[in-house]
């Protein structure tokens, strides 16, 4: 193996990355010909099957983040990572399927914001619109950052060039096609990356001995780790529940109150019903049916992605020589950006497992993954850029061709604004961290505004401002608070208090402000308040002749046995 390179490939594997980039590109310049207008642009014209939404839709979630952050979870504390996605997306999205897609696609509003200024006005609007808009660039910093250490680690390249590399191929195939080309290649990535961790699984749990191997592997490393290396258990590395090494109590019942209501619902609601990266794919397709199916269908491979991803994180710990030293306490050298962080556990754990040929498919697995990140963050603040900032409050009345030109440009200027937003993400060891530390200041307050207002009427346009500013206000001190070692949760207990503080916050504000300011008349909250809206504009009058596994509730109730099932199996 080359010494400037972390993993080793071979032309075979070079040719496979090839190829997959042709395609890329060729779905964005096939996309560019259906862009007629900026709804084609932004909202693929509100014209694909339910099939390809809900692929998309859990595609475009399945970013640099998902994979790197949560094998690296997977490396450090084990199967209570698993609450990340039956506790903390699941249920979340068979809510945002059955409950909360028929406003927002009934509406026909192009952007979750644009629902908050509907529905609130002026002020919430443009808070959420900032605080969204700001939020997209951060999180595609996250991705870039880890794309461009692929590169780096690939070629030896400095960070830099693989930053600019990288941010060039996502740019061309977005501003190419707009949301089509990015959904019709989330579809391509996300067999992509299945078809690139399977094997990486099954070849890993053969080197150990299958799923035995592991237990054991991972039990005789936590009881010969030193005291001074903060090693979970090997019990509780091994049991999701009650997962105190997630939540960082060491009390099994305030663990399992953190995790159900600081990750399992103010976090995952906050997320997965507010956050408009995900809505804009269910908004593209072509019927109000479509779109509530859109998250159910994506609930499925949902649950089982943790086989694929947490698993791999679990073997690099106890198989690569890197990463037992690192969990031992050690500062092992030769990681994608530096020292070797438990980010690299899945790089790693390829380089020693994959011949060559699967690695060049896993290689392109995970560039695809960290690109479908990244355009999924990019394509959703064009939309919000465009539309909620720039037509809404400095440009109004321009032609429809004037918007898609602003867009076009929005996405060159994300992309150079994520390479430097990449630099911030860099400096945390798991990105899982940054991440959830982001969703507490700006998706939890925004859900506790949205849930208030659409099922409490008397809500007012003023109270939506004031909770969201000062819901996001307490999840920042917090934050700061926790940084400070004033309050001392480790693992990712800090983020789930700050989430939870911004969600009582807004909540407690919001309601003292709605009763003694003024509500909007009912006559103007129909479709957007839930006690103001005919149960007939929610649902499809055709899903009543569908059969049974084609109707949005019967599905929804069948990935939730699922998912109830699979926390008590592990």
């Amino acid at each position: 193996m080359s010494s400037d390179t972390l993993i080793d490939a071979s032309w075979l594997d070079y040719l496979l990355v090839a190829i997959y980039f042709a395609f890329v590109l060729g779905i964005g310049v096939m996309a560019r010909r259906s862009v007629s207008d900026s709804i084609d642009f932004f909202l693929s014209g509100r014209s694909l099957p339910a099939w390809v939404t809900g692929l998309a839709f859990i595609s475009a979630n399945l970013g640099a983040v998902e994979i790197m952050g949560m094998s690296a979870n997977g490396a450090e504390i084990g199967l209570p990572t698993v609450h990340y996605f039956w506790v903390g997306a699941v249920p979340a999205m068979l809510f945002l399927g059955v409950v909360m897609m028929p406003f927002y696609y009934g509406s026909k509003v192009r952007s979750v914001p644009e629902f908050m200024f509907r529905r609130f006005g002026t002020g919430a609007h443009l808070v959420n619109a900032v605080s969204f808009a700001v939020a997209q660039l951060l999180i595609a910093g996250v991705n870039l950052a880890l794309l461009a250490g692929i590169v780096s680690a690939l070629l030896g390249w400095p960070t830099w060039i693989a930053l600019i590399v990288a941010a060039v191929i996502v740019l061309s195939y977005i501003t190419l096609g707009g949301l089509s080309a990015a959904i019709y290649n989330e579809v391509l990535q996300f067999f992509v990356i299945v078809a690139a961790l399977t094997p990486l699984t099954l070849i890993g749990l053969n080197r150990v001995g299958g799923w035995g191997g592991l237990t054991d592997k991972i039990t005789e490393a936590a009881s010969s780790t030193p005291a001074s290396a903060e090693v979970a258990s090997a019990e509780q590395q091994l049991n999701s529940w009650p997962g105190q090494a997630l939540a960082g109590f060491d009390s099994g019942l305030l663990s399992v109150i953190g995790i159900v209501f600081g990750l399992g619902f103010v976090l995952s609601f906050g997320y997965w019903t507010t956050n408009f990266v995900e809505v804009q794919r269910a908004m593209a397709s072509n019927s109000i049916s479509s779109a509530r199916k859109t998250p159910i269908i994506g609930a499925f491979p949902k649950m089982f992605i943790p086989f694929i991803v947490i698993v791999p994180g679990m073997i690099s710990a106890v198989l690569v020589k890197e990463m037992i030293d690192l969990k031992g306490g050690g500062t092992p050298s030769g990681g994608a950006s530096g020292d070797v962080t438990y980010n690299d556990a899945l790089l790693l754990l390829m380089r020693d497992v994959l011949p060559n040929g699967l690695l060049g498919l896993a290689i392109a697995g995970l560039l695809a993954a960290f690109m479908a990140g990244m355009a999924a963050n990019i394509s959703a603040f064009n939309t919000v850029f465009s539309y909620d900032l720039w037509q809404r409050y400095i440009r109004k009345d321009h032609t429809d061709d004037y918007y898609l030109r602003i867009g076009r440009l929005a996405t060159v200027a994300a992309t150079v604004i994520a390479i430097f937003t990449a630099q911030i993400a860099m400096g945390y060891d798991n990105v899982m961290n940054y991440l959830q530390t982001l969703f507490g200041f700006f998706n939890a307050p925004l859900f506790a505004t949205f849930i208030l207002g659409m099922f409490w009427k008397r809500m007012t346009p003023t109270a939506g401002w004031v909770g969201l500013v000062f819901g996001t206000l307490s999840a920042i001190a917090v934050d700061r608070l926790a940084a400070a070692g004033v309050i001392d949760l480790p693992g990712q207990g800090a983020a789930f208090l700050a989430a939870s503080t911004a969600f009582v916050v807004d909540i407690v504000l919001s309601v003292i402000v709605s009763l003694v300011t003024k509500p909007k008349p009912a006559s103007e909250l129909k479709g957007l308040v839930y006690s103001e809206t005919p149960k007939e504009d929610l649902v499809d009058p055709d899903e009543a002749s569908y059969p049974w596994y084609r109707r949005t509730i019967p599905l929804a109730g069948i990935a939730l046995a699922l998912v109830v099932a699979l926390n008590f199996a592990f």
